[in-house]
């Protein structure tokens, strides 16, 4: 595919029509990023890849950190060049060509609407296990419940959306700072067995492995370019919010995941999450401290409740973006009273049709490969941005790229077969569709 560049009345075409309200500064940014972040990624993934890298799973944080910031680093010069909706699917539009911008939308799609279930289904599932209840049917009509409901505040506006996410966002970094706290000098007592060997019998692979699950679970701050028209002085906004953004998470991550190996060790974290609702709840049971397991099992809800809403407001901006380019119906692009409420329904009801199929096991997995694969496109839009509008040096963008590509194919065969298999198919669509796309819309 020969790289297309739009002109300046090209790339304007799609967003033609009513506009979103710039009303998110710095801190509301902040707060989204990080509501978007502290979910599954912090309660759940850490387990994950602890089973898979061993005690090096420290290390792969470390690197998954690093990887996240050559991404958020293009993705915060990106945003700020072209501060419309749509992130890494408008800025392959923009700077590379409209293949490459659909495939970007389409694995955000296809990834986030299976997280964002499987959030869901969490959520019901750290809820009901409070109560002691185990019941499939709760389970499902509990998911669907909190989907339905966060779908309607989104639909209200993003005014509406900052709030709940704040209270939500404060809630969770409370309990997990009181939760390092807590769990440091156990950590520190127990450093010269519990964090060695540093490297399991599968060496670097299995550390790379583990860095390609850790990464998604940093990468929430991407919801903040998508928001980017929603942004007030987004030049200079986004690139703050972004980095404030990921610093503030890696100290998190780090230190979360520090203590808890140091607690219990990786593979009891593995057996935790294999076993348990949320794997920080075993690793709190070893403080002598009365509730603290409960206040992280209501932690670990409520952040569930803020991955929902900011991926329902994420996938509803992309899919507003998609609708104005025509890769889908022009029905998704119309904005209600400065919100996407069509958009938003058609993702929760998305969302809720996945709820009702069941649990999809290999979520995560898939997730990492289709992010990288997405953030490996933002590294490549960022390379193309002319010199003038770079605010970071080439080398950010090339080592991102290669950086994702890399540890996209650490990742389990059967998942990055099926992913190449999905892009295949959405390309197929889009250039079936191309000429009804690319038509301008009538005046």
């Amino acid at each position: 595919m020969s790289i297309h560049n739009f002109t300046e009345g090209e790339t304007s075409r799609p967003h033609q029509g009513a506009s979103l309200a710039r009303v998110v500064g710095v801190p509301g940014a902040v707060l989204m990023g990080l509501g978007s972040i502290l979910g599954a990624g912090i309660f759940v993934s850490i387990g994950i890849a602890a089973g898979v890298a061993g005690p090096s799973v420290v290390t792969a944080v470390v690197l998954a950190a690093i990887v996240a910031t050559f991404n958020g680093l293009s993705s915060a010069q990106l945003a700020a060049s072209h501060p419309v909706s749509g992130g890494t699917y408008e800025y392959g539009y923009r700077y590379l060509n409209p293949g490459i911008g659909f495939t970007a939308g389409w694995m955000f799609l296809c990834a986030k609407s299976a997280s964002a279930a499987t959030a869901a289904l969490g959520f019901a599932g750290y809820v009901l296990s409070v109560f002691g209840v185990e019941n499939t049917i709760l389970l499902i009509v509990l998911g669907i419940a909190i989907v339905a409901t966060l779908s309607a505040i989104v639909a209200g506006g993003m005014k509406r959306s900052k709030l709940t996410n704040a209270i939500i966002v404060l809630f969770t970094l409370l309990v997990l700072i009181l939760f390092v706290i807590l769990g440091a000098p156990i950590a520190i007592a127990n450093a010269t067995s519990r964090y060695f060997p540093l490297f399991d019998a599968d060496g670097v692979g299995a550390l790379l492995h583990g860095t390609a699950l850790i990464f998604v679970a940093y990468t929430g701050y991407g919801r903040i370019a998508t928001l980017g028209e929603e942004m007030r002085d987004p030049a200079r906004n986004i690139p703050r919010a972004i980095i404030i953004t990921l610093l503030l998470t890696m100290i998190l991550y780090v230190s979360v995941v520090a203590v808890s190996v140091g607690v219990i060790g990786a593979n009891g974290l593995f057996e935790a999450t294999r076993t348990a609702a949320a794997p920080l709840e075993a690793v709190a049971e070893n403080f002598a401290v009365p509730g603290i397991s409960w206040l992280i099992a209501m932690a670990a809800i409520t952040a569930m409740v803020g991955v929902l809403l900011n991926l329902l407001l994420g996938l509803s901006r992309v899919m507003l973006a998609m609708g104005r380019r025509q890769d889908l119906p022009t029905w998704f692009a119309h904005v209600d009273d400065k919100s996407p409420r069509r958009a938003v329904i058609v993702t929760g009801a998305l969302i809720i049709g996945l709820i009702l199929i069941g649990n999809v096991r290999t979520t995560w997995s898939f997730s990492a490969f289709t992010v990288l694969i997405y953030y490996a496109l933002t590294n490549l839009a960022a390379l193309r941005l002319p010199a003038r509008q770079r605010l970071f040096p080439r080398i950010i963008p090339i080592l991102g790229l290669l950086s994702c590509l890399g540890l996209a194919f650490w990742i389990e065969p059967a998942i990055w077969i099926i992913g190449l298999g999905l892009i295949a198919l959405g390309l197929a669509w889009h250039f079936f569709a191309a000429p009804r796309v690319r038509r301008p819309p009538r005046s």
